[in-house]
């Protein structure tokens, strides 16, 4: 690799680029070149050094990367860029469903998927309009300069997962705190959340809370990958499977504790807690921060959001566009089983191969002006190919129909109440190369 290309790869690499930003620039010149490239994975604080990963970034090749489970796998080294860092880490993390292959994998995806199907969606959707209505009551209730991210479109995911998951709506923000551990776990600013008032929660919540891990003397928390990185979030999942095992009702929790695969057999206690970190943490960060990118888009672009003021019918359309421009989750990764090839490129054995949401979703062979946010480039008959931003293949995001209706309906509320909006100051991104995450986007807005 030469060094222009060796200095490419290392910033993408480096968490603390994000904090200024994608750096579209260098994943297009990567992207439209070899396509696929070497990555070095030196030591950083909090980040001990890795073997290196191949890095795809066209549309195509991610594509044949994440609908091949056979050839690169969820499950050798898991998901993350980073390794886990003990053999025990990587048997724990392998628990997860993000983290399984077929069939593990696809037994866990049937017991879940009658709760996530279009017609299940719709039927949530009188919630999720109301819940819409009121944060953005509540929000032209107060001043008429607001952090979008925190303030208003944090809230909508964390109200519905709580009605979803049968969580006690006065414990919603402690799943947001336990987010913040794990998606800012590269971001100092996340080391310890202050987020969760412990104040008015439910004596679940106050059962475990002893339970948070502190800072260490460098002030970073440990991995939430591990169980003793988030032990008081699954005290919690045990104490409410339990509950809701006991005590049925209509919600996810309550039908996957009763619901039976295809051999008779029931989700085990600890297969749930495992399925709660997921729907905590990834069924909440995508939204959360894919809402404020869409704001984000529309600052950008006012002759947009004047658009959509017009014309409201075409905000689900918009919607599909601003998560193909945001692309809240940027990477996956993969390891090949076997040796194989993408693009020409020579892949072995136990190599990690990650892919780059953040380029693929803005891949010219696919996206006629891939840069630019065009609003109504889904509302065009046939539609330009699906975006990547739910991913793709058997681990496609179970949630994607719950989180398009959600982003639907809560800028169907915001743009018709509101004559303009603006950016009130600078906003400030998440030191991640996994999340393309809004830790502040502060708002201007008139009636």
């Amino acid at each position: 690799m030469d060094t222009a290309a060796a200095a490419a790869t290392a910033l993408l690499h480096d968490p603390t680029t994000y904090v200024n930003g994608v750096p579209y620039a260098v994943l297009s010149a990567l992207r439209d070149g070899p396509g696929i490239v070497w990555v070095e994975e030196p030591a950083m604080p909090g980040w001990p050094s890795g073997p290196g990963y191949w890095l795809a970034l066209r549309h195509n090749d991610v594509r044949q990367v994440l609908g091949d489970a056979a050839t690169f796998s969820s499950a050798l080294g898991g998901t993350q860029i980073r390794d886990p860092a003990t053999e025990d880490d990587l048997r724990f993390v392998r628990r997860m469903m993000l983290n399984m292959d077929p069939p593990e994998h696809s037994r866990l995806r049937r017991l879940l998927h009658a709760s996530f199907t279009p017609r299940a969606v719709r039927a949530l959707e009188e919630q999720v309009r109301r819940h819409a209505t009121d944060i953005v009551d509540r929000m032209l209730a107060g001043p008429t300069e607001v952090d979008f991210a925190k303030d208003v479109a944090a809230d909508l995911p964390l109200l519905m997962l709580a009605d979803i998951l049968g969580v006690p709506a006065e414990d919603r923000w402690l799943m947001f705190d336990w987010s913040n551990r794990v998606i800012g776990w590269q971001d100092p600013d996340y080391a310890v959340s202050a987020a969760f008032d412990a104040e008015g929660c439910s004596p679940m919540a106050r059962e475990v809370l002893h339970l948070r891990p502190e800072p260490d003397a460098a002030g970073r928390m440990p991995d939430p990958r591990s169980r003793d990185g988030m032990p008081d979030l699954y005290a919690y999942a045990h104490l409410l499977a339990e509950h809701k095992r006991a005590h049925p009702s209509g919600d996810v929790v309550s039908i996957l504790m009763s619901a039976q695969d295809e051999d008779g057999s029931r989700l085990s206690v600890e297969e749930f807690e495992n399925l709660f970190w997921l729907f905590a943490v990834a069924g909440n960060e995508t939204l959360r921060n894919g809402i404020p990118g869409g704001m984000q888009a529309l600052l950008e672009h006012p002759e947009a959001q004047e658009r959509l003021r017009r014309e409201p019918d075409l905000i689900p359309a918009a919607v599909e566009e601003m998560l193909r421009w945001w692309t809240p989750v940027m990477t996956f990764r993969r390891t090949a089983t076997v040796d194989t090839s993408i693009a020409g490129q020579r892949i072995s054995a136990g190599d990690k191969v990650v892919v780059s949401f953040a380029a693929a979703d803005r891949d010219p062979l696919v996206y006629d002006r891939p840069d630019d946010f065009v609003v109504d480039r889904y509302a065009v008959s046939p539609p330009p190919r699906t975006h990547l931003a739910f991913g793709h293949g058997p681990h496609f995001c179970l949630g994607a129909n719950l989180a398009r209706a959600q982003m639907a309906a809560l800028f169907t509320e915001v743009l018709p109440r509101t004559s303009t909006i603006e950016a009130a100051g600078e906003p400030q991104w998440l030191r991640s190369n996994f999340q393309r995450g809004v830790k502040r986007l502060p708002i201007r807005w008139e009636p």
